[in-house]
């Protein structure tokens, strides 16, 4: 499911071809380019990386996703009793319609959510998760690991949250919540549009999130899955829904590479 002028074709992100009603497209440009020639280890490795609670904390979501109901169906508390974590932007959008009986569809909030989200970014970005800059930078270094996102923001939407703090550029492709609603459906894209850029088959995949719903769809897609409890969920409860992997947080690179090393060599 494509929502039209939100996303980009299914090509690596370069700065163009993001169209938001009113909103300019060169938001957050990446300098990164196709990689040339990277060096192959002794496995090709696909890391996909979920967005909020696991890469930034970024509140500007929350506040967008509240004043885009406002806006277009006198709603002041959109957000009051929606369970956010884990889930897509499509999938909330339609369940605030359904639980309110609002005459909307999902895609007439998409734009309208993505221009208040500009706004919000502009004003408060939010913050990366201590040890996030240097593991994407270390991930980035080693032979036979590639890099992508799965995440259930829209892909417009995850652009604008990662382009203040210099991220994107580590994700020239991706799954995203406005490619499908369902969170194992959008990994699967992910993870062909990522073989289709790097021009690779991946010998492994690991998803890394921050709720069940990632170890889940993970799971769901046979890849490892690491669970980071430094938002919502404890260590306990990722380890319960049966991460591969569980890290407090990723703020010692150390141990993250050390925990990490294993699953790509």
């Amino acid at each position: 499911m494509r929502v039209p002028g939100l996303t980009l074709a299914s090509g690596p992100w370069d700065g163009s071809g993001l169209q938001v009603p009113g909103l300019s497209p060169a938001w957050g440009s990446r300098d990164g380019a196709r990689p040339a020639g990277k060096e192959r280890g002794p496995l090709a490795t696909l890391f996909l990386f979920d967005l909020d609670g696991t890469l930034a904390a970024v509140p500007a979501g929350r506040r967008a996703f509240v004043k885009a109901f406002a806006e277009l169906a006198g709603v002041p508390d959109a957000d009051r009793g929606i369970h956010f974590a884990g889930r897509t932007d499509m999938a909330l959008f339609r369940e605030v319609i359904r639980t309110r009986g609002l005459d909307l569809t999902p895609e007439e909030v998409a734009p309208v959510y993505l221009r208040h989200l500009a706004e919000e970014v502009a004003r408060d970005s939010g913050r990366v998760y201590p040890g996030v800059p240097e593991l994407l930078e270390a991930l980035s270094a080693w032979p036979g690991v590639y890099l992508a996102l799965g995440t259930g923001n829209l892909e417009a939407g995850a652009r604008l949250k990662l382009a203040p703090h210099g991220l994107n550029r580590y994700f020239p492709v991706g799954g995203f919540g406005s490619d499908a609603e369902d969170r194992p459906e959008l990994i699967r894209v992910g993870i062909a549009r990522a073989r289709a850029y790097y021009g690779v088959s991946f010998d492994r995949v690991v998803v890394v999130g921050d709720t069940p719903l990632d170890v889940d769809c993970g799971k769901a897609n046979g890849a490892v899955t690491v669970a980071v409890a430094q938002s919502r969920y404890s260590v306990a409860a990722l380890r319960e829904a049966g991460a591969d992997i569980t890290l407090p947080d990723l703020a010692d690179l150390d141990r993250t590479l050390a925990a990490l090393r294993p699953w790509v060599a």
